[in-house]
């Protein structure tokens, strides 16, 4: 599940990605944070899902994908579009 929150405060949106907890370990990867492993891992939440955020400037067009346990790469259905290189959304 992606979900775009946008800041009324700043010229920001939120972007929270998140999981079934039972996928884990996960982590989110893309060009807000130059594709780096581990860096936004999805973490456990009360609700049963696993869950992580980032903010980027609105109108950013961001790229992503869920790197997995033994190295799965895997992309979200609700991403604006699906490419060859991951998910895509604007934000």
């Amino acid at each position: 599940m992606l979900k775009k929150s946008r800041s009324a405060a700043s010229a920001t949106r939120t972007l929270t990605f998140a999981l079934p907890a039972s996928t884990l370990p996960v982590s989110v990867v893309g060009t807000f944070n130059d594709w780096t492993p581990g860096a936004h891992p999805l973490r456990r939440r009360s609700n049963g899902t696993a869950s992580t955020s980032v903010t980027v400037p609105v109108g950013t067009t961001v790229r992503f994908r869920y790197l997995g346990d033994n190295g799965l790469w895997f992309d979200d259905a609700d991403a604006d579009e699906i490419t060859a290189d991951g998910g895509v959304v604007l934000a």
